[in-house]
């Protein structure tokens, strides 16, 4: 187990560090980062900002009305690419020269003699400094910028970024064969802890600890799924992060891929925050099913809640428990996802809360019918009324327990129909499988029969059945001969109690009734028909029938 949540936490990491940091050669990912334009909330005055970028490095912001800023944008960054290639076609040794005038009364940045733009107020205002201490910074990040971009195109640089990205390239491969042993080491592990697991064969008739073991295998193998899923889930990620961060890193080294590393976060922004939330959900839901597993299971195998008479009832709660809180959990990952994934889009969700307060109050006055619904489930799930695997009897209506959550019972009668009960209908109900059931038997025997053998006979065919190997489980206590039940028209009315597991008391009765007939059989005691005896008490009939006889005789 401490292997699993180790290998969870290492993929994790492998994912987080193949992110690229910054180095000397590649810009700080913030950077490159493209913030959303930020616009103002004066309605008389909307202002948009923006970046703009020299090899796919930001250099300096600028600001300008929404209407004017694409046009201001591109010009700006259409000069400043022209500036920069007359640069880097210059002498190696060439200085950026930065010329900073006065044009009406505002400060214009000239590069090499090339006019670039001018330093309004509006861009001095996003670094809160006049006018002229902002085209003196955006000069010096010019100047800076320019002359690492020429550098940075030499052959020289090229070679050495070239074996760094051929280094990188061999990591990755490392790495990715790394992660991919490991899978199917972790895959090989999974196969021998199913296989090393003890087959379960029938069970001895005394119930013990041993009786909860087919419960834990179940859960432990569902828990043993779910941390399977998630770490297939990290592993994939692993390999996506390590491909895909060394790939971004790599395009980083070069000025002339780098461009193509805003073009990427651009088009994957959104994308990919969705899809880490999605997956962050998806692995939350995955690792709750195994922990709820996991809880589970050390309950049952601690055995505290074991006795001879709740071992298959402890089956169907947990069936039950297990269910209903992983349905729960689900709801609250993906609603807490959902919120998420709308701060991951920027969108503001205090205002949307507090319009949902209001709707869910609005929606909890509408539907009391599922509010109680929710609390009579929550009831009959806490107080045992029932669960999934059992057989109940809701007013006309009866089955076996197939589906159980906060809302509704679903139920599958005698003729496979299914039947689907809000809880809040559900006012009395009769399980016929808690705990213990029992095989009611009337037997109805000749009144010419010994009644002393037959008493005798139906008690031993009780008493042997009890004692089979393939039986003794299923019976809990030997079969109670309660005597002569009734005088009925079939005959004598003898009664059997039969205590069975749980459900088990159709096929015992069943078997019961077969043996009984072929011991009946052979003691040569039959089982009575409906009959009836006619007694005439007309004197004018029997005088009649009296007179009829004599004539005869004469």
């Amino acid at each position: 187990m401490r292997f699993q949540f180790l290998a969870i936490a290492s993929s994790m990491a492998i994912a987080v560090v193949s992110v690229p940091k910054a180095t000397a050669q590649i810009p700080v990912l913030p950077q490159l980062l493209p913030s959303p334009s930020s616009v103002s909330n004066d309605a008389n005055n909307r202002l948009v900002t923006g970046w703009i970028y020299l090899d796919g490095r930001r250099l300096f912001q600028i600001a300008a009305s929404r209407s004017n800023f694409p046009e201001r944008s591109e010009d700006i960054q259409k000069k400043l690419e022209r500036i920069a290639q007359n640069y880097f076609q210059s002498p190696p040794n060439t200085a950026v020269n930065v010329n900073i005038p006065k044009v009406n009364q505002l400060p214009v940045i000239y590069v090499n003699g090339q006019y670039l733009m001018t330093v309004t107020s509006e861009d001095a205002k996003l670094r809160e400094v006049d006018t002229w201490t902002s085209a003196n910074q955006i000069a010096e990040s010019l100047q800076e910028d320019l002359q690492q971009a020429k550098q940075e195109r030499q052959t020289q640089f090229l070679i050495d970024q070239g074996k760094i990205a051929a280094g990188i390239g061999l990591v990755m491969m490392l790495m990715s064969l790394g992660v991919y042993s490991w899978q199917q080491r972790s895959k090989k592990d999974l196969v021998h802890s199913i296989a090393s697991q003890p087959n379960i064969g029938p069970l001895n008739s005394q119930v013990s600890p041993a009786a909860a073991q087919p419960i834990a295998t179940q859960l432990n193998q569902q828990q043993q799924r779910h941390l399977q899923e998630v770490k297939r889930r990290l592993f994939q990620l692993s390999q996506a992060g390590i491909w895909g961060g060394g790939s971004f890193f790599i395009l980083g080294l070069f000025p002339y891929t780098r461009p193509f590393q805003v073009i990427i976060l651009n088009a994957v922004q959104f994308p990919l925050r969705l899809g880490v939330v999605f997956l962050g959900t998806y692995v939350a839901i995955r690792l709750i099913y195994a922990l709820i597993d996991r809880f589970t299971t050390t309950l049952i195998s601690s055995g505290a809640l074991l006795t001879p008479e709740s071992s298959e009832r402890l089956r169907l709660r947990v069936s039950t428990f297990s269910g209903v809180t992983k349905s729960i959990a689900t709801g609250i990952c993906v609603g807490v996802g959902f919120l998420l994934a709308l701060v991951s889009l920027g969108i503001d969700i205090v205002p949307l809360l507090a319009g949902a307060s209001l709707v869910g109050v609005a929606v909890s006055l509408a539907s009391q019918n599922l509010i109680k619904d929710a609390i009579n489930g929550f009831l009959i799930i806490l107080e045992d009324q029932y669960a999934l695997g059992d057989v109940i009897n809701v007013g006309d209506v009866g089955g076996l327990v197939e589906n159980l959550n906060l809302r509704m019972t679903q139920l599958r009668d005698s003729e496979g129909r299914l039947i689907t009960i809000p809880n809040s209908e559900i006012k009395v109900v009769a399980n016929l499988s808690s705990r213990w059931s029992r095989a009611d038997l009337t037997i109805p025997i000749a009144y010419q029969a010994d009644v002393e053998k037959a008493l005798k006979l139906i008690e031993n065919i009780g008493f042997e059945m009890d004692k089979d190997p393939r039986w003794e489980r299923q019976i809990l206590e030997p079969p109670q001969v309660l005597g002569i039940d009734q005088f009925g028209d079939r005959g004598l009315i003898i009664r059997v109690w039969i205590k069975t597991q749980p459900l088990k008391q159709w096929d015992v009765a069943r078997e019961y009734r077969r043996r009984l007939k072929v011991a009946l059989d052979q003691a040569g005691i039959s089982i009575s028909v409906p009959q009836q005896a006619i007694w005439v008490n007309d004197e004018q009939l029997l005088n009649f029938q009296s007179n009829g006889s004599n004539s005869k005789a004469n």
